[in-house]
């Protein structure tokens, strides 16, 4: 079937499954180096205790069948291994039936992590990957030339992702619509970057500009995906643009970067394909019977978009294959960080010795210029700062990370840039309070070298010690 196929995009399959193998790379590899203190089996929020909660049909996962720390970690660097090699271009150089088989690893695994994650695992770009990532076991290798159909659910993809996204800004936060939003969300968002401090003191009107720019893009744009060449590139390539801007404006993990992967797609590269063989209708067969499955499927997100009472970051079924998306529907006025502090005294007092913890990515100390983690992702920095919105976005584990800094536990504090007491000699008590963090002004960076400003507002935690552990003479 020549409709089936579109060699033009050659080029294009071939950059989108290398971007999206790096992607991927990079999720396994946050995956390998955080679990065992997020979710391992002395986790904050330990695997095993979730899944004799929750049954096989509700979260798929190898992890329901066996787990360990040991088995977590073997998943995970397998993840980075298959990632690596697709990385590395394998694909292309085994049987069509083979890559498939190949692309359909990382997926599995990927969503074996994620259905067992928990409030760790809860961001939009979790599913995305997934949804992209199912997606490309369909797209083929050098045996074939892309199918169109596959081609037009990943353009499908893009398109909820930006028109979900802007449609969320608009039923939103007010600021939204008056312009206003960036006013405050370079300083209120959840992990700065090197330059937000920079983009936060940008002149106010260009800051309406970006919020202008930014409903264009994404509730104009994505119209024009669905026109021909080379209408639709420019349009993908706009998105790519804002996408750059919005890395260069804070750490987002790789929400970014797996749009930007998802608009390479849509891009029409100059090439000469080679000539291959028609596709065997095997193949043609899987590819339309997947595709018929996703777009009745598409009913759900469709349906929450058009609702006034649209939700984000929400998965319609167990495995991810469709779900919708949007970020930042209300954006903070006021900047909350919650400080972690520790003390060996026995009796804890006002005048005590209190050391501050330092985190990797949030906000602590206020001479400590942000740094760029993304696309890595920090997922305990980031639940840190929902931590700060409120105590009960921290329930479920924030009793277990004091518990593990009492306890000195190596694994919890390799997620800390530092921790303000010796390995062999850990705190008597740890409290946490609660600051109002401000940018610095220009004049105030300049005298004192700082780029925060912060405020005590009140006491988030009191101090607190290990149950059953005796005072020392």
């Amino acid at each position: 079937m020549d409709w089936f196929v579109a060699p033009d995009y050659w080029t294009s399959r071939l950059v989108f499954q290398r971007a999206l193998a790096g992607v991927y790379l990079v999720a396994f590899l946050t995956a390998a180096l955080q679990f065992r203190a997020l979710m391992g089996e002395r986790g904050m929020l330990p695997v095993p205790r979730f899944v004799a909660q929750v049954r096989f049909r509700a979260a798929p996962s190898l992890f329901q069948l066996h787990y360990s720390d040991r088995f977590f970690a073997g998943c995970a660097w397998a993840g980075c291994a298959v990632s690596a090699a697709l990385l590395a271009g394998l694909d292309s150089v085994v049987p069509l039936w083979a890559a498939m088989l190949l692309w359909l690893v990382p997926w599995a695994l990927y969503l074996s992590i994620v259905n067992v994650g928990q409030t760790w695992y809860s961001f939009g770009w979790e599913s995305l990957l997934l949804e992209v990532g199912f997606l490309a076991v369909l797209l083929g290798n050098d045996e074939v030339a892309p199918p169109v159909v596959v081609l037009f659910l990943l353009r499908w993809i893009l398109f909820r992702v930006e028109f979900g996204a802007g449609l969320i800004k608009m039923r939103g936060d007010e600021c939204w619509r008056k312009l206003t939003c960036l006013d405050h969300h370079h300083e209120t968002q959840p992990m700065p970057g090197p330059l937000s401090w920079f983009f936060h003191h940008l002149p106010k009107p260009l800051h309406r500009v970006e919020v202008a720019a930014n409903h264009f893009t994404q509730l104009v744009v994505p119209l024009f995906l669905f026109t021909p060449q080379p209408i639709a590139t420019a349009a993908a390539a706009l998105m790519i643009v804002t996408q750059l801007w919005l890395v260069l404006s804070g750490n987002f993990s790789w929400l970014n970067w797996i749009t930007i992967v998802l608009a390479l797609s849509a891009l029409a590269f100059p090439s000469d394909p080679p000539t291959v063989p028609d596709a065997p209708l095997w193949y043609e067969v899987v590819v339309l019977a997947v595709a018929a499955l996703l777009l009745y499927l598409s009913y759900h997100p469709v349906a929450n978009m058009i609702s006034r009472r649209q939700v984000m970051n929400r998965s319609f079924d167990p495995l991810h294959l469709v779900n919708t998306y949007g970020a930042f529907g209300s954006v903070s006025r006021i900047r909350y960080e919650v400080v972690v502090e520790g003390t060996a005294d026995e009796v804890p007092s006002a005048d005590s010795d209190w050391r501050e913890y330092e985190f990797k990515g949030k906000p602590g100390d206020p001479h400590r210029w942000p740094r760029q983690f993304a696309p890595y992702h920090l997922r305990l920095d980031w639940l840190m700062w929902f931590a700060a919105l409120s105590p009960a976005y921290a329930g479920p584990w924030f009793g277990a990370l004091v518990e593990r800094l009492l306890e000195n536990d190596r694994d919890t504090l390799r997620l800390l840039r530092r921790s303000p007491f010796p390995p062999d000699d850990p705190p008597r008590h740890i409290r946490a309070r609660l600051f109002r963090y401000r940018y610095t002004t220009w004049r105030e960076l300049r005298e004192t070298g700082a780029c925060w400003e912060r405020t005590f507002v009140r006491e988030y935690l009191p101090p607190t010690r290990l149950a059953g552990v005796a005072q020392r003479s």
